[in-house]
């Protein structure tokens, strides 16, 4: 939630850097752009930053902030994430924000002519996406591989105190870029920086404009590379170098004033908002709700536990994240229906009515980014969860899932850093996924007499990949099937997926396929693992890794494949079994083998202990997975008896 600032101050220390160069000088448009067909920083490249501004301006105690982008299209394909353009907005307390001198347009060239085409006002639209927020969106007309797109817009706002942050990295590289921030002297920014592009221009000082002292930072960049994402990354965006303002002090008239505030601080103003602690002061909403056979229950956690389940089966996510509630939990109580905020602080508020310590937690969710403790600000955690305190242990709820379970969230709450707010304090926390997922991967087959195998798959999984499997298919069950058609190209049928074992999650389907055996000299060779085996990894870098190895969760993955082979057929040659571990047993594998008549069965493990490990765990990652690769490659051999 923004906070609007009614008058215009500041203060400012900084040091002073100078530069020769010109900012916001936009380039007239070059025909001979259209022209180009492919990117002198990265050949590849689907598309490029020709030019880009972003320029803020504090004027007349109003935040102005101008955009003018222009961008090469190399394939239209591949680049359709810059084809449709949306713009935030915010209100909020009787005020908003507004779009002025919208001007979008698409440059091709027909016959060495450059012709244009316009975005027209009807596909220019608005639309509500949360209480308070907005979006107005445009998309691009007459795009094709070669074409250029250019716009430009200002977005008018009051509210001063947070700037949104400003990406200065993409999946496409960039020929020059800048950021511009302009304010009155009296105001005093924190300027919270992340990632490590460094500028070629910078300008950080004092100087006239509009009749007054103001301050500048101006910084600008030059043949910018793509960002290059790394497996295994929750959200590249955490490692992308940004910048985002907040206003920390005015200093109008000799009258200083701070804006710095803790985390205590947002507690207590969280408190006062009637959609966050105004919902949770509205007891009688959960008064006589709960069964007497909860109440009666004398342990917290067991307790807890029902109440998990009782707000999980009785209401419905529908997708929106948010700290603050939409319509309220009046509207969740008779409609069954709500978002994020409504669903867990009603959690929260029946936790508390059945006499529980309970306490709201807020953060970020994995695709905002992670939660910047340094700057505590009201607009940047976008999440709350429930938090049970009981023997001096803590314990965390989420009713968003229909699978989530005591310190089980959705994958999307663990994020690192997250604010407690107790009764009398704030409390910093981090969070991580400790419970391990498991995937169990099971074949029962048999090889037929003319080569071909028939037999059941299950594809089944536990705790965070459970919530993942069952989430994906309830969003799309159409979809969800299409992956399996996808990753298993042979023909199956009898295709079932469904909740199993109270909280987990089963794919399974009956096959009956060739192309697994060879024939060779009289004997069948084929792989034990059948389909299940992949002959690469994604442990695959060769460049030497820059970021962190970030999972869901600690993990398992069983493979177990049993085989019953003809009658008239013998084993020949065995895959030899094995077992190897990293040093503090951070990585475990096992590859089993074993016979039973003519039944063969092969178990595979591979065990993660940790959620993420240091960037200098990956060549050990990469060398096992090499391993397992090479192991899982073994071949078994029949002959006729």
């Amino acid at each position: 939630m923004k906070t609007k600032i009614l008058t215009v101050f500041l203060f400012f220390i900084s040091m002073f850097v100078f530069s020769q160069h010109k900012f916001l000088k936009y380039p007239e448009f070059n025909k001979n752009d259209l022209s180009k067909t492919k990117s002198t920083i990265k050949e590849d490249a689907h598309a490029e930053i020709l030019y880009s501004s972003i320029s803020n301006l504090i004027i007349n105690g109003q935040l102005e902030t101008k955009v003018f982008k222009r961008i090469k299209i190399y394939n239209k394909e591949k680049s359709s994430q810059y084809l449709d353009v949306e713009i935030p907005l915010y209100e909020g307390n009787g005020e908003k924000e507004s779009v002025s001198g919208l001007k979008a347009v698409t440059y091709n060239l027909d016959n060495d002519k450059v012709v244009t085409s316009k975005v027209e006002k009807d596909a220019k639209f608005r639309s509500k996406e949360q209480k308070n927020r907005f979006i107005q969106k445009f998309t691009f007309p007459n795009v094709k591989d070669g074409s250029i797109i250019e716009y430009q817009y200002q977005v008018n706002s009051p509210f001063l105190q947070l700037l949104d942050k400003t990406y200065l990295e993409f999946d496409i590289p960039v020929i020059y870029e800048e950021y511009i921030f302009d304010f009155p002297k009296f105001f005093g920014y924190n300027y919270n920086f992340q990632g490590g592009l460094m500028p070629k221009y910078k300008e950080d000082q004092a100087q006239m404009m509009y009749g007054q002292d103001y301050y500048s930072l101006r910084l600008g960049f030059e043949n910018v590379p793509p960002f290059k994402a790394e497996n295994f990354m929750k959200n590249e965006r955490n490692y992308i170098t940004s910048v985002r303002p907040e206003l920390n002090s005015t200093n109008y008239n000799n009258i200083f004033k701070s804006y710095a505030t803790s985390w205590d601080d947002i507690r207590d103003k969280l408190k006062e908002y009637d959609d966050f602690g105004g919902q949770l002061s509205k007891k009688s909403l959960a008064r006589n709700v709960l069964s007497q056979d909860i109440l009666s229950m004398t342990l917290p956690k067991e307790k807890a536990n029902k109440i998990l389940k009782f707000v999980q089966s009785t209401y419905t996510w529908d997708g929106n994240v948010g700290l603050f509630t939409g319509d309220g939990i009046k509207s969740l109580i008779d409609t069954k229906i709500g978002n994020s905020a409504e669903i867990n602080l009603y959690l929260i508020m029946l936790m508390r009515e059945a006499g529980l310590n309970v306490s709201p937690m807020i953060m970020n969710t994995v695709n905002r980014g992670i939660l910047n403790i340094a700057f505590p600000t009201i607009g940047a955690p976008n999440y709350v969860v429930a938090c049970l305190e009981d023997n001096g242990n803590y314990y965390l709820y989420d009713a968003t899932s229909k699978f989530s379970l005591p310190n089980l969230l959705p994958p999307r709450a663990y994020n690192y850093n997250a604010i407690l707010l107790k009764d009398k304090k704030a409390e910093i926390l981090q969070i991580n996924n400790f419970i391990e997922s498991k995937t169990y991967l099971n074949v029962d087959a048999k090889l037929n007499d003319d080569t071909t195998f028939e037999g059941n798959f299950k594809d089944r999984d536990t705790k965070t990949f459970a919530i993942l499997a069952y989430d994906e298919y309830v969003d799309n069950k159409q979809d969800y099937e299409k992956k399996y058609k996808e990753r298993y190209t042979f023909n199956f049928n009898n295709y079932k997926s469904e909740v199993v074992n109270d909280n987990e999650f089963q794919t399974s389907f009956d096959f009956n396929t060739d192309g697994f055996v060879d024939g060779v000299g009289g004997k069948l060779i084929f792989n034990p693992l059948l389909f299940l085996y992949r002959q690469n990894h994604e442990f695959n870098q060769t460049e030497e890794r820059k970021y962190p190895i970030e999972f869901l969760s600690p993990y398992e993955t069983v493979k177990k494949v049993t085989i019953t082979i003809p009658d008239n057929y013998k084993f020949e040659n065995l895959p030899k079994s094995k077992k190897f571990k990293t040093e503090d047993e951070g990585i475990i594998y096992s590859y089993v083998v074993s016979t039973e008549g003519n039944k063969i069965t092969v178990e595979t493990s591979v065990k993660i202990d940790s959620d993420n490990f240091p960037k200098e765990y990956y060549p050990a990652f990469k060398q096992i997975f090499d391993a397992i690769t090479q192991l899982e490659g073994q071949l078994v051999t029949l002959v006729k008896k």
